[in-house]
């Protein structure tokens, strides 16, 4: 049946093995369940690959550098030798981590992408235009490499890590197999979630990362209604693996329809960054609580069963334990100040051909024409009108000036007569671009779907520069008094 879940998830590596000296003391083995401990992450999901090897010590499968001891850098180093280190004390580097999450009222589930591993021919990758997944003894391995993990641990459930190509692993099919793929796909799903149900005692959970939209999946041969509507996964996430901007306008209500009136819960992943360091004029930036909140309750919003998030802020800090706190309460994020975005294009997105509105380029000369950006507010603007205190829209654009001439319009209302502040655009370069900053009192955002749209009317005599919309964003800040002076 569904379940209402709250996931955090860490891949091993990065905030874990990699980081560790060895050898590996028994309370930094713990520390990915206990630092989201007390907060309302129920369930903690562990990536046991990333393709070269196996981060436990598996009887299937290849173990990480255990073919050589030859490690390239220092992170590798720390792998091997902190998951040895425990193994020499006769620990299970897994167990001690299944272990703890239970011992902390957590579930834990084995997350595996689903891909050639450490001890598969290369040649069978399409990345190097082998038959992927068409190949019998690649599915074979992936199926007992998550046999072992169901029956031969303690584990609550698995992970099919459908979503992490092309960014942490090459797609399952060649472009011209997918197709053919598809019911072979479906077939070794099937395979699988006999496999978890009909485990001695407690049946294993499936869950499968997916990407955002069914036209993705479907065109690399993910059949993704066939897999729900017969029952054989118990969960989707809508993701895209390395696409890491927070996005709270993900268009998932095609699995929330297809979910409807099935046993499968749908638990899309929160995406842990403002900015991405490929980006111009930025660094890194984690988002907000108040960014994580907007998407959080956007996602109730839109019907969902559960919350997923991953790689925060580390080690995770007062803003990180806040958002793993809220996350699981859409009552503990109604009432609290939100800062929505409008997603931004990756190379991982624009990859897998997932269209965002954002950057968005006009030219000198696309004069008049309607340039439109979603926006998706779960806010309930009329009947908490007198708990908002103020709605701000903020519209980061590279290349203006103050001469520049434009039409803006939120649900078809121009935004001529409301407040407008300016600012730099960059703190690296602040001549790059200019932010627009309304003050919204005559025209406000509604509840559920929004639309901005920006028009050039003119620029400059001259000017032959493009104009880019790099942002789009809406702060709706909420307060306990009445937004009002006087008698109600």
């Amino acid at each position: 049946m569904k379940r209402q879940r709250t996931i955090y998830f860490n891949d091993a590596r990065h905030y874990y093995l990699f980081v560790f000296e060895p050898p590996m003391a028994l309370e930094d083995a713990w520390i990915p369940i206990d630092e989201c401990a007390g907060t309302s992450v129920d369930t903690f999901i562990y990536g046991v690959a990333r393709g070269d090897g196996l981060f436990y010590p598996s009887k299937v499968g290849l173990r990480f550098r255990d073919d050589t001891q030859t490690f390239e850098a220092a992170p590798s180093y720390r792998v091997w030798n902190n998951m040895q280190s425990l193994m020499d004390r006769g620990l299970d580097p897994l167990t001690v981590l299944i272990d703890r999450a239970h011992d902390k009222g957590m579930d834990f589930f084995a997350s595996l992408r689903i891909a050639p591993q450490g001890a598969s021919d290369p040649a069978v990758s399409s990345r190097e235009g082998g038959p992927g997944f068409l190949d019998d003894d690649l599915r074979e391995h992936n199926f007992l490499i998550l046999k072992e993990l169901a029956h031969d641990y303690p584990t609550d459930g698995i992970e099919l890590d459908l979503a992490a190509p092309p960014g942490g692993s090459p797609f399952l099919f060649r472009d011209e197999d997918a197709a053919k793929g598809t019911p072979v796909l479906t077939d070794w799903v099937r395979r699988v979630a006999d496999m978890a149900r009909s485990r001695p005692g407690e049946r294993a959970q499936v869950g499968a990362r997916v990407y955002p939209t069914e036209e993705i999946n479907t065109r690399v041969g993910y059949d993704v209604r066939t897999w729900i509507e017969e029952g054989l996964v118990d969960y989707v996430t809508p993701m895209i693996y390395a696409h890491m901007v927070v996005d709270s306008n993900m268009p998932i209500d095609w699995l929330v329809e297809a979910t409807e009136g099935t046993n499968t819960s749908v638990y899309p992943m929160l995406a842990p960054y403002y900015a991405g360091m490929a980006r111009r004029y930025h660094t890194r930036e984690w988002a907000t609580p108040e960014m994580m909140r907007a998407a959080v309750a956007n996602y109730w919003d839109m019907g969902v069963d559960g919350m997923y998030t991953f790689f925060l802020k580390w080690p995770i800090d007062d803003a990180g334990r806040t958002i793993l706190a809220e996350m699981g309460d859409q009552s503990l994020v109604k009432d609290k100040t939100k800062h929505y975005l409008a997603n931004r294009r990756t190379d991982m997105s624009d990859t897998v051909g997932y269209d965002l509105p954002l950057p968005l380029d006009i030219a000198h000369d696309d004069t008049g024409t309607s340039h439109e950006i979603g926006l998706y507010v779960s806010d309930d603007m009329e009947g908490d009108a007198d708990r908002i205190r103020e709605v701000r829209l903020k519209i980061l654009i590279a290349d203006l000036l103050a001469d520049d001439r434009l039409t803006i319009k939120l649900n078809g209302d121009s935004l001529e007569n409301e407040l407008c502040r300016r600012a730099y655009g960059s703190f690296i370069d602040a001549y790059w671009g200019q932010w627009l900053e309304f003050v919204l009192e005559g025209v406000r955002p509604r509840k559920g779907r929004n639309v901005l749209s920006i028009t050039l009317d003119e620029r400059p005599k001259g000017v032959i520069g493009t104009l880019v919309v790099e942002d789009a964003e809406l702060i709706i800040e909420r307060h306990p008094f009445p937004s009002r002076f006087g008698p109600g």
